[in-house]
Order: C-alpha cells, then structure tokens, then sequence
C-alpha cells in the first residue's frame, strides 16, 4: 500500500477547503462560535468534525477511515487495526471483554495497568495473577518468566486467555517469544497491553513487539512515542484465536458515539510518519538520545541507567541516585521548565522523541547545582508475591458482599473493598478482591509517606481501609 498517503487527514482538508456552512454538531460551527480570545486554539476547530459525506464512520468505516486503518495494518502487518479514540484503556477493556464472560479465569501479569483489572471486573472475571520477579538491574519487577505462565495454564487449565503487560512504563521488556510459544501450545490466546511499545515493529533497534513474536491482540498508545495526539491509540489483531466482529462490537459499545476527527486524523498521520521512519533515522534519534544519557550522567550524585540492547527502549532516559532523593533532581528540571513523564522509586524517567534534535540539550545546566545530599532516599519496596495466585473470588462473587471501612491492624487477610492505585503509572499496589497481606500495607504506607499521589475513593488510607464482608 501507498504509505505517503493519509486519506483521513486529506479528506478533512478537503472538506475545509470548500469553506462549508454547517448546521450539524459540533456547536462550534467549525469554529466560528467561540470564546474571541482563544484565537491560536479555535484553529484546529475546522477539523472537528463529525460523519458527514465522505468523512466515514469509526463504528462502521468504509472510506477513508477503512482506508486509513488498512494503511496502518499494512504498516504493522497485522490482520486489522483499528483506530482507538478514547486510548489504550478502551482497547484494553475491549480486548478483555471479548474473551472474558462471568466467572471465567484469566491469566493475568500482575503489574498490569488499573484499565486491565477494570476490564476484567467489567467482564465478571477471576484474575489469575502472575507475578513478575524483582530484577536488580532495573530494580523494578520487570522480569517475567515463562515458567510461571506455564504454572499457572497447569494449575487453571480453564483459563480463556493471557493478559500482558510489555514493556514497563519505563521500556523495559522480557522474553515474550518464550510466552507465547507456552500459551500457543495450550491453544491460549494472548493479548498484550503493549501501550509504551507502539514504535517497536519500526525498527530493529528496539526491543521486539509483541505483534512479531505472535500475540493475538495488541494494544498501543500511538500518543506515547508516536506524534499523535492524546488519547489516540491503535487495537491490532494477529491471530486465529479472537473473533474480529466480537472485539469490533466491543469497541463500538465502549468508544463513544461522536469520535474526535483530530484524535483519529492525528493517527492517521502518525501512521505516516511511522512509516518513513527508516533505520537511519532511528539510528541518528538514538544517538542523540545517548548525548543526552552521557551529559545527564556528569551531574553530581545522579546515575542514568545503562540501555540493555534488545531488552530497554532506547527512547527512556532512566535516572537515579544513590545518595539523594531523586525528586530534587524532579524539582531543578522543573525549575528550568523541563517536566519529565514521572518518578517513582527514586527513579525519574524522561522520554525522548521520535526525532533528531528534538530532545534539546539546552537544558542541561545541572551540573552547576548542588544538591541535599542528607535527605532520606525514597527507595521502593520489595514485595514478595507468590508467583502465581488466583483470586477466592469472581469479581462477580465480590458483586454480592458489603463493603466497610477498618483500620490497618484489623485490614489482614480481609478481601479489599477497592483497589489501591498510585499514579503515575496507574499500576495497583492493591487489587479490588486481593487478600490484604502485611506486604500490601507496608507498599501502601511507604507510598503515602513520600506524599505520592494515589487513586483511592475516600480520604481515610492514612488510618484504614475499605473491606469486603459476607
């Protein structure tokens, strides 16, 4: 296919070019009613627009949207690839909804985004967690093994599907062949959360995508590390073992009903661009990123994590210390207006863009600074999970109980009412119907003492905590 195209985009402008009147939705009639002082933000209000002649439909494509989605399947040679207008999370709900029914078991990584778990609740589901091991290298829980998945298909050879989560929030990956190879020969399906990875099929200098090493279904957040605008996102299929009209019907269920033009034209020119990102390219971006990591890697009482070739995106710049609390290092960048995507565990993470020069230097004064080196140093927490656990109950089970409120000395072995979500990343320390061991309060009271923000309904997690009863 013609990868210099982008039929949506092109059809929005030429739509715009006829200088149309309109008397269909938006209010803003193509942004002539509108606040008179926000004049640089009414110009994109032409291209917000809705199914009108020529324009197509997302829950029912045709032209330039099936056009549109065709080209960015050719690009990551998947079967079909839809346009997602309401992020990954929608592509996750979708994709777990379309194998999970009331009370069935699903394999799920542990560490996996709160849409996941929600997804699974949505659905009636019984989780069936792994957890990944503790890797001293990134000091984070980035390594899962196919030894557990396969464990867990032994022990719950029920299960309906494998629910990953590859990379980590900060590009790190593990030996997904490996898991596919287990789940396949059980005739599994597997679907991936592979939000942070949408570059991956792009080149070989990144770590390998899920969709090459044979996933069922994919998820990227095209808005991550493509140029696409927020909340837009791609849902890819790949296999014999999920339905296309199951995993379509969702997502016009879930997705809303008047889909943003900007949102799916920026994915469509994202695509585009993705497209003439050739080897050469890559290779120039990564070796500007690696001047940045050398000139991070001069300021005083900091380390950049080494890129493990293969295994670690190259577009994240993990930093560290030793000996300060990295949320210093947080406060001087955002002191020079330089705002990385988050800390935690006294890592601060920064991605890079998909562009030579983009990644400006210019800021790197920090070697001047002087930091506190006397303050205590936020470490993480290191949790022993079991490797494999189920839930007691279905998240339909948990339909039927009550919920009340206890304090932390009464909370162990209690079903938790709700989850317990630090964000960012939106990972639970506590799932909705985990059992409260004494590891979960420990990870709970260290994150509430280092003033992180955490998603929790209620502001009583200082002294308690919700439970479910009988």
């Amino acid at each position: 296919m013609n990868q210099n195209q982008a039929p949506l985009y092109e059809a929005l402008v030429e739509h715009i070019k006829n200088n149309p009147t309109s008397f269909h939705v938006p209010g803003h009639k193509n942004g002539h009613v509108f606040d008179e002082a926000a004049q640089n933000f009414r110009q994109i209000l032409p291209y917000d627009l809705t199914e009108l002649p020529d324009l197509d439909d997302l829950h029912q494509p045709d032209g330039v949207i099936k056009r549109a989605e065709q080209l960015a399947a050719d690009l990551y040679q998947t079967d079909y690839t839809f346009f997602l207008v309401n992020g990954t999370t929608v592509g996750n709900l979708a994709m777990i909804l379309s194998v999970c029914g009331p009370g069935d078991q699903i394999i799920v990584q542990r560490n996996s985004h709160k849409s996941i778990f929600n997804a699974l609740e949505l659905a009636g589901g019984k989780p069936i967690v792994v957890a990944p091991s503790y890797d001293n290298r990134t000091q984070r829980y980035s390594h899962l093994e196919s030894a557990y998945i396969e464990q867990a298909i032994e022990e719950y050879p029920e299960a309906k599907a494998i629910v990953l989560s590859y990379p980590d929030y900060f590009g790190t990956t593990y030996d997904i062949t490996s898991i596919m190879e287990v789940a396949h020969r059980h005739q599994v399906p597997v679907l991936v959360d592979e939000a942070h990875g949408a570059h991956f099929p792009l080149s070989h200098q990144f770590p390998m995508s899920a969709i090459e090493a044979g996933a069922d279904i994919v998820v990227h957040s095209a808005h991550k590390t493509l140029p696409a605008m927020t909340m837009g996102s791609f849902l890819h299929i790949k296999n014999r073992h999920v339905s296309y009209e199951t995993v379509k019907y969702f997502l016009q269920v879930l997705q809303s009903s008047s889909p943003s033009y900007p949102i799916m034209a920026s994915l469509d020119l994202a695509r585009k661009f993705a497209a003439h990102l050739n080897e050469e390219k890559v290779q120039a971006i990564i070796k500007d990123i690696d001047k940045m990591r050398v000139a991070l890697n001069e300021v005083p009482s900091i380390n950049v994590i080494p890129v493990k070739e293969g295994i670690d995106d190259p577009l994240k710049i993990t930093i560290t210390s030793d000996v300060m609390d990295i949320t210093q290092l947080e406060a001087a960048l955002h002191r020079l207006y330089v705002y990385p995507e988050m800390v935690q565990n006294n890592q601060l993470l920064l991605v890079a863009g998909l562009q030579p020069q983009a990644n400006s230097m210019d800021w790197i004064q920090l070697k001047d600074l002087e930091f506190n080196l006397k303050e205590p140093i936020k470490h993480g927490t290191i949790m022993e999970q079991p490797n494999v656990q189920a839930f007691d109950k279905s998240y339909v089970e948990l339909r039927d109980l009550k919920s009340k409120w206890v304090s932390w000395d009464k909370a162990l072995g209690e079903i938790s009412a709700h989850p317990v979500i630090p964000y960012p990343p939106g990972i639970p320390v506590l799932l909705k119907g985990e059992l409260i061991q004494p590891y979960h309060v420990d990870a709970i009271q260290k994150t509430l003492s280092k003033g992180q923000y955490i998603q929790y309904p209620g502001d009583r997690l200082f002294r308690g905590i919700e439970i479910l009863t009988e």
